[in-house]
């Protein structure tokens, strides 16, 4: 997906501070992150065509933890949701030839994603919010190949997909005001989402 570029409210949020924000987009820039976009948890849209798409339409539907059926049902995700009132939209873009393949620079590029956004979900329960938890952009890739349904390797890294949590992203993002569009060849640049549950 490509997107228009997001800038970060300039005004304090309730709940978190434009300095908290500041911190966090100067840590996110080190895994290639762009913009962090602090977000009413009202506006994300949660669809239960979003899972049956994974369900029906991926390779890692029952083979990785960080996906279904392994991660809260569509119901528990409105559940959990509705237990925050703040999430932070993480924006980052990249080009990726290798997108359809399963090789190790495309692994290289999900794991410093991966990496980034669990790194400040943790930044983000030093400094207090400790519901902090984060969706992370497309699957795991932390091991060559998920032990699922054996013990994960990583338990302190695992995270659902933000589509694994029914999150419908382009509906989520027009609820933000934010135009987007889907890249329709691999040569294109393409948006990265990534989303943490703040209290």
């Amino acid at each position: 997906m490509k997107t228009s570029k997001i800038i970060p409210f300039r005004q304090e949020h309730e709940g978190i501070s434009q300095s908290s924000i500041q911190r966090l987009l100067k840590k996110g820039k080190d895994y290639g992150l762009e913009a962090i976009f602090p977000f009413s948890t009202e506006k994300i849209v949660v669809a239960e065509w979003v899972r049956m798409k994974c369900h029906y339409g991926c390779s890692h539907y029952d083979t990785n933890w960080c996906c279904p059926p392994a991660t809260p049902s569509s119901d528990q995700a409105r559940v959990i949701l509705g237990e925050y009132s703040l999430a932070l939209l993480l924006v980052g873009n990249q080009n990726c030839q290798e997108f359809y393949l399963n090789n190790g620079r495309k692994r290289a590029k999900q794991v410093r994603y991966w990496k980034g956004t669990v790194s400040l979900e943790r930044l983000l329960f030093l400094e207090g919010y400790y519901k902090a938890f984060s969706l992370v952009g497309e699957t795991c890739a932390l091991c060559k190949e998920c032990t699922y349904p054996e013990a994960c390797r990583f338990p302190q890294e695992r995270r659902p997909a933000v589509e694994s949590f029914s999150i419908d992203v382009i509906g989520t993002l027009q609820n933000l005001g934010k135009t987007s569009r889907v890249a329709r060849h691999v040569s294109e640049s393409f948006g990265y989402y990534g989303i943490i549950l703040v209290e």
